[in-house]
C-alpha cells in the first residue's frame, strides 16, 4: 500500500504521526502526572501546559517537515526526474544538482552517472553512426530511384493500412484528402474492386500471381488503372500487398468523347442524308419537270449536310490531337535538330524561335521539316533555308521559309503522300500531320521569297514551368508487422498514431468571437515524425485581427488575404486528423475553437487527446512549471525565436516534447493509452482531461 504512494506522501506522513506521538505523550504524561497529584486547583496549570508543548511540537515538527519536503522529498523527485529524462530522453539538458545540495554526495554521485551516461551514450552514437552511414546512402540512393517510378505505388499491410507510398501515389490521392501512413487505403479509393482482388490474391495461393484492376476515388472523380501483388512476409495481420496505379481519367474521358461525337455525326449525317434521299425519289418521279419546292427543299438539305460536315469534322480535328499522346518538346532542341540535319545534307539553314515548348513529336516534326527542304533543294527552287517557331494564339506556327520561287499546293501535296524517309520507313508527311491533327501550306512573301507554314494546337513559353512533380517516398515497413488493433484503453502508446497540433488566433476568449487565424499539425507514426506529413494553413476568422494578438503570432490582415475561411481550414484538418490522437500543448484552449464549430460543419472532433502539460505533471509532478518553454527548457529542446509563438513552430515543439516523454512514461511503467488516462485524471485539478 506505501509502496503506491509519492515519496513526498510518505514523508508528511511520517512527520503526521511524528506530531500526533508527540502530543499524545505530553498528552498522556501531563494527565498521569494530575491524577498522581490528585489537585483539582492544578488542573489548569497542567491544562495549559499540555497545550503550549502541544502547539510548540506541532510548530516544530510541522517546520522540520517543510525544511525536509522543500530540501530533501523534492530535491530527490527533481533529481529522480532528471536522470529519468537523462536515461531515456536523447538530447535532454543537462542534470540540473542545485536542489540536491543537502542531499550530500547523492547530488554529485546523480551528476556522475549522468555524465557517465553521456559520454557513453556518445560514443555508441557515434560507433552506430558510422556503421550506419553506409546504411543511410544506400536508402537515399534507393528512394530516389523509387521517387522517379511514373505510376503510383502504395504498399499496404493486412488490414489495409498504408505502409508506403511515393509521390506520385501522394499526387493523385492526395489532391482532395490528406494522404497518410497507417491509414487505411479505403479512406481514398473504392473499398469493394481493392477488396475483390485482393481476396483473389489469397485464394490462388500463387506468391506470383498479379491481379489488374479499376478503382476510383470516393467521390468518382478520378479512375486508375491498378496492379495488385501480394508481398512474400506476412505480418500478424495478414499478408500485405503492393498497388500501382495510374490515372487514366483523362483516356477514358478522351475515349467517351470519341464516342459521343461519332454518335453526333452519324445522327447528324444520317437524318439530312435521308431527306435527300427523299427529295432525289421524288425529282425522279416528277417526269422531268422542275418543282421550285423541291429545288428549294434540296439545296437547303444539301446546305444542311454541308454545315454539319464541316463543323463536325473541325470538332474532329481539334479533339483527334487529344487523343494521341504527345511530349512536350522544348523548340530549341527541334530547330537544332532541324539544323543538323539540314547542314548534313550540304544545306544552308538559320533558325530563330527558341523559347517554346511545343506539343508534338519532335522526331517526326524534324523529318517533315528536313524532308521537305530537301525536296526543295532538289527542284532547284530553293536556297538559302530558314525555320522558325513563333507563338501563335494558344499554339504556334513553325515556317520553313526560302529564297526562291513559291511551291505550288500540287507538288506539295504530292510529296506529302511519300515516305519521310527513303531508307524503308513508310510513314508519310500526311501520316504525321493527321497525328498531329493539323495541315500545312505554301505562302509567298516579299522579296522574292516563300514559306511553308505548320501550325501546331499546343504550346507555351518555356519559363511557364509547370509544377514540379512531388520526389519523395514515405514509408514504414514495421506498419505491415502491426498487430490487429484492440481497443483504445488497451492499445500500447507505440501502435499508436498521432496528430499533434497548435492554433494561433485573433484572442483568448472563444466564446466573445475570437477565431482562428493558422493551425497546423504534423503525425507521428510508430512513434516516429512523419516527414512530408504536415498540415499547415492561415486562415481568413472573418474578422479584423487586434493588433495586440499580431505583436504574439505576427499574423497581419495582409497575410490572410486569400487564405481559407474557418470551416474550410477545419473540414481540412479534420480529415488530417481523422483516426488519430490528438495531442496539444494545454488542449482545452485548442480544441474550444474546434468544438464550437462542430454544428456548423456537420462533423465532430471526437479525437482521443493527450495533453502535454498533463503528461509533464505526471512525469515531473504538479508542483512544477509545465509551461511550453519551461517543458522544453528541460527536455533540451531549443524553439528558434522566429518560430516561437506560430502554429508550426510550436507543434513542432511540442511534437519533440511529446516523443522525449514517450520513454519516460513507459519507464514508469504507462505502457498502454488506459494506464496513461488513468495517470493523468489525478491531475485533474491542474488541468480538465478532454477524453469522456
Amino acid at each position: 500500500m506505501l509502496e503506491k504512494l509519492s515519496l513526498r506522501l510518505r514523508i508528511f506522513l511520517f512527520f503526521a504521526v511524528l506530531a500526533f506521538g508527540g502530543v499524545a505523550a505530553v498528552i498522556a504524561g501531563l494527565w498521569f502526572g494530575y491524577r498522581k497529584i490528585a489537585e483539582p486547583a492544578l488542573l489548569n496549570g497542567f491544562v495549559l501546559a499540555g497545550s503550549v508543548a502541544s502547539f510548540a511540537i506541532l510548530g516544530l515538527v510541522t517546520w522540520v517537515w517543510y525544511l525536509f519536503d522543500e530540501n530533501v522529498a523534492r530535491a530527490i523527485g527533481r533529481i529522480s526526474a532528471g536522470l529519468r529524462a537523462q536515461a531515456h530522453a536523447e538530447g535532454a539538458g543537462a542534470l540540473d544538482l542545485a536542489p540536491g545540495r543537502y542531499l550530500g554526495d547523492l547530488a554529485p554521485a546523480a551528476g556522475a552517472v549522468a555524465e557517465n551516461l553521456t559520454v557513453t551514450r556518445s560514443a555508441l552514437a557515434e560507433a552506430v553512426e558510422r556503421e550506419t552511414r553506409r546504411l543511410a546512402e544506400e536508402k537515399a540512393r534507393l528512394e530516389a530511384l523509387l521517387s522517379d517510378v511514373p505510376v503510383g505505388v502504395l504498399l499496404c499491410s493486412g488490414r489495409h493500412q498504408m505502409a508506403f507510398y511515393n509521390g506520385q501515389a501522394a499526387g493523385l490521392l492526395g489532391a482532395d484528402a490528406e494522404i497518410g501512413l497507417d491509414r487505411p487505403v479505403f479512406s481514398y479509393l473504392r473499398e469493394a474492386p481493392l477488396r475483390h482482388a485482393y481476396d483473389r490474391l489469397l485464394a490462388s495461393g500463387d506468391p506470383d500471381a498479379v491481379s489488374d484492376l479499376m478503382v476510383a476515388t470516393l467521390d468518382g472523380a478520378h479512375l486508375f488503372s491498378g496492379r495488385m501483388r501480394l508481398v512474400e512476409e506476412a505480418g500478424e495481420s495478414g499478408t500485405g500487398y503492393v498497388l500501382t496505379l495510374r490515372d487514366i481519367t483523362a483516356d477514358m474521358n478522351a475515349h467517351a468523347g470519341r464516342e459521343r461525337l461519332l454518335d453526333e455525326i452519324f445522327d447528324r449525317i444520317r437524318r439530312p442524308a435521308a431527306s435527300l434521299q427523299t427529295v432525289i425519289g421524288v425529282m425522279a418521279g416528277e417526269d422531268g419537270e422542275k418543282s421550285p419546292a423541291l429545288d428549294a427543299a434540296l439545296i437547303e438539305e444539301v446546305g444542311t449536310l454541308a454545315r454539319a460536315i464541316n463543323e463536325l469534322g473541325g470538332r474532329y480535328d481539334a479533339a483527334r490531337a487529344g487523343w494521341w499522346p504527345m511530349p512536350m518538346t522544348r523548340s530549341a532542341d527541334l530547330l537544332d535538330g532541324v539544323r543538323a540535319r539540314m547542314e548534313t545534307a550540304g544545306l544552308a539553314v538559320v533558325t530563330e524561335g527558341s523559347g517554346l515548348l511545343l506539343r508534338c513529336n519532335g522526331f517526326e516534326i524534324l523529318a517533315l521539316l528536313s524532308g521537305l527542304a530537301a525536296r526543295l533543294a532538289e527542284e532547284n527552287t530553293a536556297r538559302d533555308f530558314a525555320v522558325s517557331v513563333v507563338e501563335d494564339g494558344p499554339g504556334a506556327m513553325i515556317e520553313l521559309a526560302w529564297t526562291g520561287a513559291p511551291l505550288g499546293l500540287g507538288p506539295l501535296e504530292r510529296w506529302l503522300a511519300e515516305p519521310l524517309e527513303r531508307s524503308g520507313d513508310d510513314t508519310t508527311g500526311r501520316a504525321v500531320l493527321a497525328s498531329h491533327a493539323t495541315e500545312c501550306w505554301p505562302e509567298q512573301r516579299s522579296g522574292g521569297r516563300a514559306a511553308i507554314c505548320l501550325p501546331l494546337r499546343e504550346a507555351r513559353v518555356a519559363s511557364r514551368r509547370p509544377e514540379p512533380l512531388l520526389r519523395r517516398v514515405v514509408y514504414d515497413f514495421d506498419l505491415l508487422f502491426k498487430p490487429t488493433a484492440t481497443a483504445l484503453a488497451e492499445a500500447r502508446l507505440d501502435d499508436l498514431a498521432y496528430v499533434v497540433f497548435d492554433t494561433e488566433t485573433t484572442g483568448l476568449l472563444p466564446q466573445e468571437g475570437d477565431e482562428i487565424v493558422q493551425i497546423a499539425a504534423l503525425r507521428l507514426v510508430n512513434g516516429r515524425r512523419v516527414e512530408g506529413e504536415v498540415f499547415d494553413t492561415l486562415v481568413d476568422p472573418g474578422r479584423s485581427i487586434p493588433p495586440k494578438a499580431t505583436e504574439v503570432h505576427g499574423i497581419s490582415e495582409a497575410m490572410i488575404a486569400g487564405a481559407p475561411d474557418v470551416p474550410t481550414a477545419l473540414r481540412r484538418f479534420h480529415g488530417f486528423a481523422s483516426g488519430s490522437v490528438l495531442i496539444a500543448h494545454n488542449a482545452p484552449f485548442d480544441m474550444e475553437f474546434l468544438r464550437r464549430r462542430e454544428g456548423e460543419l456537420g462533423m465532430t472532433f471526437d479525437n482521443p487527446i493527450l495533453d502535454t502539460v498533463l503528461l509533464s505533471a505526471v512525469v515531473y509532478g504538479k508542483t512544477e512549471s509545465h509551461s511550453l518553454d519551461a517543458l522544453t527548457h528541460r527536455l533540451g529542446i531549443t524553439i528558434p525565436e522566429e518560430a516561437r509563438h506560430t502554429a508550426l513552430g510550436d507543434t513542432i515543439a511540442t511534437a519533440e516534447a511529446f516523443q522525449k516523454l514517450l520513454p519516460m512514461l513507459k519507464a514508469k511503467g504507462l505502457l498502454t493509452f488506459g494506464d496513461v488516462l488513468t495517470e493523468v485524471r489525478k491531475h485533474g485539478r491542474l488541468l480538465k482531461d478532454l477524453n469522456a
